[in-house]
């Protein structure tokens, strides 16, 4: 165990924890915890620091606006490992979900849609979102029922490894639809 006079190695560990530690706390009065959460008491700061350093710990202020602050004795570099190690195993299980987008327009061929549904297929199959774009060309769309019926065919077509996450909608000259994959 360590009694840190300031934060050292600071700069490796990617945890920013902004509580003062020992010689950095300010006040005059502290209330004290120990290290299994027993209240040891108001008392002043030098005493608290002795009392830290006899016991080979840090001196860590854990509620700065508590009238007195209140501070508590804690092996802070190992505290600082373990949140770092936290974190690393939350990034770990943390699943980014990918979106995938495929672009159509109202006159697109057949063959070419079934090659976009193809591609589709296989990107919700490895787990990825698709987002459906249709575009509009000029009086195109004043036709938006073509379009309805064109993302209507694409959803069946793909029912089998999609639910459809949001309707179709149309924002100005395009129309989106999100597939999510099946679980």
């Amino acid at each position: 165990m360590l009694f840190f006079s300031g934060v050292k190695g600071e700069s490796a560990i990617s945890v920013r924890d902004e509580r003062r530690i020992n010689e950095q706390i300010t006040v005059s009065e502290v209330r004290l915890i120990s290290e299994d959460s027993q209240q040891l008491g108001v008392m002043t700061l030098e005493k608290a620091l002795a009392i830290a350093q006899e016991q080979d710990t840090d001196l860590v202020e854990v509620a700065p606006n508590a009238t007195p602050p209140v501070c508590r004795l804690m092996d802070y570099g190992k505290y600082l490992y373990e949140a770092q190690k936290r974190e690393r195993d939350a990034r770990k299980t943390q699943t980014k979900v990918e979106i995938k987008e495929i672009r159509l327009r109202p006159k697109t061929g057949d063959h070419d849609i079934s090659y976009k549904l193809k591609r589709a297929r296989t990107f919700l199959e490895r787990g990825a979102k698709v987002r459906v774009r249709l575009r509009f060309r000029g009086r195109e769309v004043t036709h938006p029922e073509v379009a309805l019926e064109l993302m209507k065919r694409i959803a069946e077509e793909l029912e089998d490894v999609s639910v459809v996450e949001k309707r179709p909608a149309k924002e100005g000259m395009t129309m989106l639809m999100i597939l999510s994959p099946n679980k």
